[in-house]
């Protein structure tokens, strides 16, 4: 499939920057982006020579959510029309965001506006540029949370913090953001990237089934299983990481360097 409004690139590192290139429209969602991505998420999940993913956004925005165009079509359109615009079209993307078992890292370059939000929050590690701005601003349109706001804010920033933020649709800055969780580094502008692409590559040289299985483990325990049932999956796990090759190296060179 040739990208259009995204941009897909994978480096020898193993590492993939996916960019939404829409800079026009500060990168705001059209169905065309919805397509694309969704295809490059399932190329990346399939891929397992891909060890972390960057995404971010071309221009001065990171996302400014929907596009306008397709809120005024669905003023008018039946509602399983809109329902299936949602089911079949945008939230595809979080579906796809959570089959990645790879780690990935939102380079918020600018505004993160409504779904622009939600899609930085779908990501494991959020970094973002001083200048950077968030906001849950449905409520403005008079909307509710489309593609999974809803499931991830409070997840991320609590319930009070994420009511708060739905309900006013207020603006966070950049250093109220890394205050509440929403982000964990501020960057200046233009540093952004090459910290994003270094964090990846830093994860992307640990061994990547314990990456994978850390992962794995830590949504696991945020999904509201037992404990018991959390502690049989890490058990079994750690069965499987003990026989890979990257544990045995690494044992071996600590025993090493320890008689040394």
């Amino acid at each position: 499939m040739a990208f259009q409004c995204i941009k897909l690139n994978i480096d020898g590192d193993g590492i993939a920057l996916l960019e939404l290139n829409r800079p026009d429209r500060l990168n705001a969602f059209s169905q065309q982006m919805i397509a694309e991505w969704t295809e490059a998420l399932n190329q990346i999940a399939d891929d397992r020579e891909v060890r972390a993913m960057v995404l971010t956004g071309v221009g001065r925005a990171f996302c400014a959510g929907g596009d306008t165009d397709d809120m005024v079509i669905m003023q008018t359109a039946p509602n399983v029309q809109r329902k299936n615009y949602l089911w079949k079209q945008i939230q595809r993307i979080p579906l796809a965001m959570e089959r990645l078992e790879i780690p990935v890292i939102a380079a918020v370059n600018g505004a993160a506006r409504g779904a622009g939000l939600d899609m930085a929050l779908m990501c494991d590690i959020r970094m973002c540029v001083a200048s950077a701005t968030f906001a849950e601003s449905y409520i403005n349109m008079g909307v509710i949370s489309g593609d999974g706001g809803t499931w991830f804010l409070p997840r991320v920033v609590g319930i009070s913090r994420a009511l708060e933020m739905l309900w006013t649709g207020r603006v966070v800055n950049a250093t109220e953001a890394e205050r509440i969780g929403i982000v964990s580094h501020v960057l200046p502008d233009g540093k952004i990237l090459d910290a994003a692409m270094k964090l990846a590559r830093e994860i992307a040289r640990q061994p990547h089934e314990a990456v994978w299985m850390m992962k794995r483990a830590v949504y696991h325990a945020m999904s509201g299983g037992t404990l018991a049932a959390h502690l049989d999956m890490i058990s079994s796990h750690m069965a499987v990481v003990f026989g890979t090759p990257e544990f045995n190296e690494r044992v071996n060179a600590f025993l090493a360097r320890k008689k040394s």
